[in-house]
């Protein structure tokens, strides 16, 4: 299955509150079904695992453990058979401070079928399963050489990542004295050639573990003739050969020179995320200092946008970590509210300032699932952008996560 943007971050958000959780003991059951397993065995197993427990020593422990096994069994009289990817529960007696603990419980179907049963018990909740599917698995292998030196890397969802570095013993063009001319450019050749076997078996190394239908493709860059030489030498493991996509001129042939290389590449990487997200953030720059001036920033600029109906496409950072709350007066004859964009350090909400009564939060939503909102109710399009790489770390730290490529010009900018 693949993630829409909104789903891929919604999930992000999901696992970092099940991260968030914790117990005193081994008191957090993590349970993963796969949709062919019997869930009269996986019951029986669960009454096992209850009668076990009457032998922890801590009653607390006990207690808790035994309260999240019932809890199990009672979740699961609700399931007859697995759903088609199976299903994950997770309950618990989570720590919430002040030396008091709450029972949490949370089931859901993942996005990819379970493989393995699992039953876990401890302080944590077990989330790597789920974490693995959330991976982006498509690896570009990543080459670049020249006759002095040579860099070897990944492209793994939009981290790039270098793994060897080489460089060469080829003498440079001018030969030494006492040696013919053709004797020295022989030398040469063969110094040649035995740098690329390096690289072609230290790439071979890199790649051929990788899955065959994770690996999309190798690129190789550098100048010519020497990418053109490379290639054409077939190196690489006759599997990898065939997986070779492009040679691309660069200029670098360091760590640099990856990311050189994957900017050339971008029409071969056109559906991956990566490339949308830089070409959609370099349009956004390029809107912010044209005459049109067709961008705007900040929650409350980007908000009138919407509600006008002028947005094109809304830019939101993943990292954005806030709330859109909705605030009301407790005095039950005063009608005082209003919406109030909250962070996780946010201080309670003060007095009335119609009445001096205490107000209260009575619902609350995450700002990228509010604005999101938003801007489908007016036909906009929603990008959510990573901050791995420096525009989209940009988006987050210089426009506050926030920004919008407009239709048209409006006062709002």
């Amino acid at each position: 299955m693949e993630f829409t943007a909104q789903e891929k971050y919604e999930f992000k958000r999901l696992l970092e509150d099940l991260r968030s959780k914790s117990g005193r003991g081994t008191e957090l059951i993590s349970l993963y079904i796969p949709p062919d397993k019997q869930i009269s065995d996986v019951t029986a197993q669960l009454r096992d695992e209850h009668g076990q427990a009457s032998n922890i020593k801590s009653k607390l422990t006990r207690t808790n453990v035994q309260s999240a096994l019932e809890s199990v069994m009672a979740r699961l009289r609700l399931i007859p058979r697995p759903p088609p990817n199976g299903v994950v529960i997770f309950v618990g007696a989570v720590d919430v401070g002040s030396n008091k603990t709450d029972m949490y419980s949370k089931v859901l179907e993942p996005p990819e079928p379970i493989v393995t049963y699992r039953y876990h018990c401890d302080s944590s909740f077990l989330l790597t399963p789920l974490e693995d599917m959330l991976a982006d698995k498509k690896t570009f292998g990543l080459i670049v050489l020249d006759r002095r030196e040579a860099t070897i890397g990944t492209l793994k969802g939009k981290q790039v990542e270098a793994i060897k570095h080489l460089t060469s013993s080829v003498p440079g063009k001018q030969r030494k004295g006492g040696q013919s001319s053709r004797r020295f450019q022989q030398l040469r050749l063969i110094a040649i050639h035995d740098f690329y076997k390096r690289i072609g078996d230290s790439a071979t190394e890199a790649f051929l573990p990788i899955d065959r239908d994770d690996l999309e493709g190798i690129l190789i860059g550098g100048p010519s003739p020497t990418k053109e030489e490379f290639v054409n030498g077939s190196f690489l493991h006759h599997e990898l050969q065939q997986k070779i996509l492009e040679a691309l001129d660069v200029t670098y042939t360091d760590e640099s020179g990856l990311y050189e290389l994957v900017e050339a590449a971008q029409d071969r990487l056109l559906d991956l995320e990566l490339t949308q997200e830089k070409l959609v953030m370099r349009r956004f720059m390029k809107e912010l200092v044209s005459d049109k001036g067709l961008a705007s920033y900040g929650e409350k600029e980007v908000r009138q946008n919407l509600t006008m109906g002028a947005v094109d496409t809304l830019l939101l950072s993943e990292d954005l970590r806030k709330t859109r709350a909705t605030i009301r007066c407790t005095n039950a004859s005063c009608d005082y509210a209003k919406d109030e964009t909250r962070s996780p350090n946010s201080p309670p909400p003060e007095n009335c300032p119609k009445c001096g009564s205490q107000l209260e939060i009575t619902g609350e939503v995450d700002i990228i699932a509010d604005l999101s909102r938003m801007a489908d109710e007016s036909g906009s399009e929603v990008k959510i952008i990573s901050t791995d790489f420096e525009e989209g770390a940009q988006l987050y730290r210089a426009f506050g996560g926030i920004a919008a490529i407009l239709r048209f010009r409006t006062s709002s900018v």
